[in-house]
């Protein structure tokens, strides 16, 4: 019996993790694959305070992850298939075992989400991806395409000058959501060139990416490009598939919370990206985190 189970080790789980067991909760952290979740494939965050000269997500997961450990936390990397949620005593079950706990904290993040072109899945992995930090290097010397407008897109485009000869940069709008530095440092570089008012409607190709078919928004005029990948960064859904049953949730599917990240069911909070926040960063989530345990210790010492 714990007195805390954690679902997700981003940095919102992470910090959870430390907050609560130095709170002195026996506290378990359930994640399915490598600690820091999707902070931990991204190649610097430069935004985080403490790193003037920035960091490897990778590494500022690896320190959330050791700090946790030092504190007492316990960790399962195991996938979370159901839970039972209903009394005071919650149940976590993988496909190994059922662990118990007094409260729950979601922090399962988010994940890509697919822009829904033909050939997309079929050329999963063989020329798509949603991770410029690990497939970059496939592609020294090659042209890739980056879709979409935001923060991710402009910076992972920057990141792929470093290995393609050519970078396109595909956005739909005439205009970026990305912050105003990221959109200079990526017309700046000039290995990028930018195709705005388009979509993707085809990937296509043989065994691997050959070619995208695009069209113009405002015009409907279609033309090919080829290109030897796709990256797409068109933002992100959350991880709500094995907990959707659960939860009250907004139109776009992250669970609903209050001011202290109570979810609809009693000892159950929600941390992170998988709620509905108005902003999805590091030091965000880790906020989430650290709130979110302070909660439960204060629920269950109630």
């Amino acid at each position: 019996m714990y007195d805390l189970a954690i679902i997700g080790g981003g940095p919102a789980g992470l910090t959870a993790a430390l907050y609560a067991a130095r709170g002195g909760l026996k506290t378990v952290v359930l994640e399915s694959m490598m600690p820091g979740g999707q902070v931990a494939s991204t190649e610097k965050i430069d935004n985080y305070p403490g790193f003037p000269e920035g960091i490897s997500g990778f590494e500022l997961s690896n320190f959330f992850y050791k700090q946790a450990l030092n504190q007492g936390a316990e960790f399962i990397f195991q996938q979370v298939i159901r839970m039972g949620l209903v009394g005071s005593v919650k149940q976590i079950i993988t496909e190994q075992q059922t662990i118990e706990s007094r409260a729950v904290i979601i922090a399962a993040g988010s994940k890509p989400r697919f822009i829904g072109a033909k050939g997309e899945d079929t050329f999963h992995g063989r020329g798509v991806s949603y991770c410029a930090t690990c497939d970059g290097a496939f592609y020294k010397g090659k042209k890739v395409a980056v879709i979409g407008g935001g923060n991710a897109a402009l910076e992972e485009g920057v990141y792929l000058t470093k290995f393609a000869s050519q970078v396109y940069i595909i956005h739909r709008r005439n205009e970026f959501r990305a912050a105003h530095i990221a959109v200079e440092k990526a017309k700046e570089n000039p290995k990028i060139k930018f195709i705005l008012e388009s979509i993707i409607e085809e990937i296509d190709g043989n065994n691997k990416v050959e070619k995208i078919i695009l069209m113009n928004v405002n015009t409907k005029q279609k033309n090919e490009l080829n290109v030897d990948g796709v990256f797409v960064y068109v933002g992100t859904e959350p991880n709500t598939k094995f907990v959707s049953d659960y939860f009250d949730t907004d139109e776009k599917g992250y669970i609903i919370t209050n001011e202290f990240l109570r979810t609809n069911i009693e000892g159950v909070y929600a941390a992170g990206d998988i709620r509905n926040t108005p902003l999805r960063q590091v030091a965000t989530a880790v906020g989430d985190g650290a709130l979110a345990a302070v909660q439960v210790e204060r629920y269950l010492s109630t």
